[in-house]
């Protein structure tokens, strides 16, 4: 079984348990996200093609990661007139998993598959976690060190919260 969504004005043909590679969405890592721009639905014995949506459609995936593409080079060139621009572009991409497929209102995937298909999600989510977590004691162990500070020591706070604690405050 499989599903055609569409998604940062791409389309993706989609299948339970599969890890796909989407233009940014605004998730956090760990959060589920229902694509209902569902074009197509696909089973062993049907297939509804949506006009333009399948109706009740929706693709139910977690979100495990966030990352970036490689370098794509820009170069701009006029010739005989000394103009050379070159610019560089990284595209972000959000890696989602999918869980369940629905066409209809109702699910196509069943419940054990979907069950298992999360429980991956959620493994890879905590290895993504583990990376950032190493990544950033990496960055701060060494500073921490020279302050006299562990790592363990170090709160980290986002900086949204800390903001609003501050208004709250005034």
């Amino acid at each position: 079984m499989y599903a055609v969504i569409e998604t940062g004005g791409k389309q993706y043909r989609v299948s339970p348990g599969q890890t796909v590679e989407v233009e940014l969405l605004p998730s956090e890592p760990g959060a589920k996200v229902t694509l209902e721009r569902v074009l197509m639905v696909s089973t062993d014995d049907r297939t509804v093609v949506g006009q333009p949506v399948v109706p009740g459609g929706a693709v139910v995936a977690t979100v495990i990661g966030e990352g970036r593409g490689k370098k794509i080079i820009v170069f701009k060139y006029k010739s005989k007139k000394r103009y050379r621009r070159t610019t560089g572009h990284r595209q972000d991409y959000t890696y989602l998993t999918v869980t369940d497929i629905q066409a209809n209102g109702e699910s196509v995937v069943p419940d054990d598959e979907r069950h298992r298909y999360e429980l991956q999600a959620e493994r890879a989510v905590n290895r993504y976690e583990r990376k950032l977590l190493a990544a950033f004691e990496a960055l701060v162990g060494p500073i921490a060190a020279e302050m006299g500070v562990t790592p363990e020591d170090v709160d980290v706070v986002d900086v949204e919260d800390e903001t609003a604690a501050d208004e709250d405050n005034e």
